[in-house]
Parts: structure tokens; C-alpha cells; sequence
């Protein structure tokens, strides 16, 4: 899995976050649903959830001076800039399974994570 990209200088750049097979593949047949070229990967933090913090992944159409983007194996992504000190190095897949299907997150700056797995401190 290619987890490089290019930045608008042309310059190769480690990809900050980590994001599986599995997980890209569901984000690229979502995207083919919304059937909007503009559309790109919003990663981010926001405040909440049982442990302090919970992970923000969605669809967005504007790009801003605050946001750091970068390409993963054809999904472009964004995350601003505020977030990104608390997701550098997150891994990112997909589970399909009894219990249920959902993207799963292993952070490794999280102090410590809900049982849901879907906030952190």
C-alpha cells in the first residue's frame, strides 16, 4: 500500500495518517455513491465523546487554508490543522463483522480510549 503523496510543491511527504486496504476501499465505494469529483476525505478532531475527544471522518467539498492535504492510493484527503497533532500516525481500517461494520481507529497519541473506540483522551 502506497501511503505517500505529493504536495502542491511536488515534494514526495510521508502520509501522516494510515489507512488499510479495507478501509480505503469502503471510502472509495462511498465516494462512488456521492458521485461528486470535488468531494475529499475530511479526518479531524472534535470535542466530545465519553473520553474527551472523538474522531470527525466525512465528506467535504471545501478545502481551506487550515487544512493539510494529501492523496492516499487515489482518495484525497484533508485535516486541519489543529487536529493533526492528535491523529499523526493513526491507523484507520474498516471491520465488517457480527457486531457490526464501521471504520476503527488505533491512535497512537491516545491517552487512553472509550470502549467504543471512538473518542479519546
Amino acid at each position: 500500500m502506497n501511503q505517500n503523496t505529493v504536495n502542491e510543491n511536488q515534494t514526495v511527504t510521508q502520509s501522516p495518517i494510515v489507512i488499510t486496504e479495507a478501509a480505503l476501499a469502503k471510502v472509495k465505494e462511498f465516494l462512488a455513491k456521492e458521485n461528486n469529483p470535488k468531494l475529499v476525505l475530511r479526518f479531524q478532531v472534535q470535542p466530545g465523546g465519553c473520553s474527551g475527544y472523538q474522531y470527525g471522518l466525512g465528506f467535504d467539498d471545501a478545502i481551506t487554508a487550515e487544512d493539510e492535504s494529501f492523496t492516499i492510493n487515489g482518495v484525497p484527503m484533508v485535516v486541519d490543522k489543529q487536529s493533526m497533532p492528535h491523529l499523526k500516525g493513526t491507523q484507520v481500517d474498516y471491520l465488517d463483522g457480527f457486531q457490526g461494520s464501521g471504520f476503527k481507529f488505533t491512535n497512537p497519541n491516545a491517552k487512553s480510549t472509550c470502549g467504543c473506540g471512538k473518542s479519546f483522551c
